[in-house]
């Protein structure tokens, strides 16, 4: 087994990844022995990356403790992500493990990355009106798709709540609804404030909505699609926010 320390050998480096950091250095160090041994165990990860056993380890001494919590916190990460499981029957019980149908597709450490990336936009923590369409999307891998959902679902929120025309659309739109005396302004905001918010909105939109609107964009990497989708579903709470305030201000 390729040891860890080969790809990362300095031990306090080890120790500031991420258990799911960890895991995607550990995940491919199993792929590389899986011909040569199918089935592997914990225990025996542990003493073959740490090298307790030799007189001269790669790692201090006094950090062993340290790294082999580390270690069990990336598998822990891994088997809850049903990337690492039983290998069945007799040696199942005992602990051994083999690697998963996703895990054995993954190509390189950029894959998992992305997978990594994609479970960590929670449907949940979306807002209602993208949690579906963009979300779906997202998980499919097509994240062009993703992102103008998000952001063309911002572009109509914020036509409706400042009760602006259908055919209204665009960044000329948002300054509108934005500007300082637009619908979605805040009246007791700084003006520098209102500006930025205008200015907050409009570059989404033009940024991240209309380029997928008139051309193919190409975006491949999940992470940026996520931040993106992420940014769109907060942009939603702001607007929903500020249309609630018009709703109070119009009936005071």
């Amino acid at each position: 087994m390729r040891q860890l320390s080969t790809i990362i050998p300095d031990a306090d480096v080890l120790l500031g990844l991420e258990p799911e950091e960890l895991g995607a250095k550990l995940l491919f160090i199993l792929r590389e022995t899986r011909e040569q041994s199918p089935m592997f165990h914990l225990s025996h990860i542990e003493g073959a990356i740490t090298l307790a056993n030799l007189p001269v380890p790669d790692y201090p001494r006094e950090k062993h403790p340290e790294i082999i919590r580390a270690i069990n916190e990336a598998w822990a990460w891994l088997t809850a992500q049903g990337l690492v499981v039983s290998a069945g029957g007799d040696s199942g019980d005992q602990g051994w493990k083999v690697l998963s149908r996703r895990a054995r597709r993954f190509e390189d450490e950029s894959e998992f990355a992305d997978y990594a990336t994609a479970r960590l936009l929670q449907r949940d923590m979306l807002h209602p009106s993208i949690a579906s369409a963009a979300w779906q999307s997202f998980m499919r891998g097509d994240y062009p798709t993703a992102v103008f959902q998000g952001m063309r679902q911002v572009e109509i929120a914020v036509r409706e709540a400042a009760g602006l025309p259908q055919g209204d659309h665009g960044v000329p739109m948002i300054r509108r609804a934005f500007g300082k005396t637009g619908a979605l302004s805040d009246p007791d905001a700084e003006e520098a404030e209102r500006e930025a918010v205008a200015n907050l909105f409009a570059g989404a939109v033009g940024s991240y909505k209309n380029p997928h609107s008139h051309r193919n964009v190409p975006m491949e990497s999940a992470r940026e699609a996520a931040e993106i989708v992420m940014l769109a579903s907060h942009l939603l709470r702001v607007v929903d926010a500020r249309a609630a305030a018009k709703a109070g201000r119009d009936a005071s």
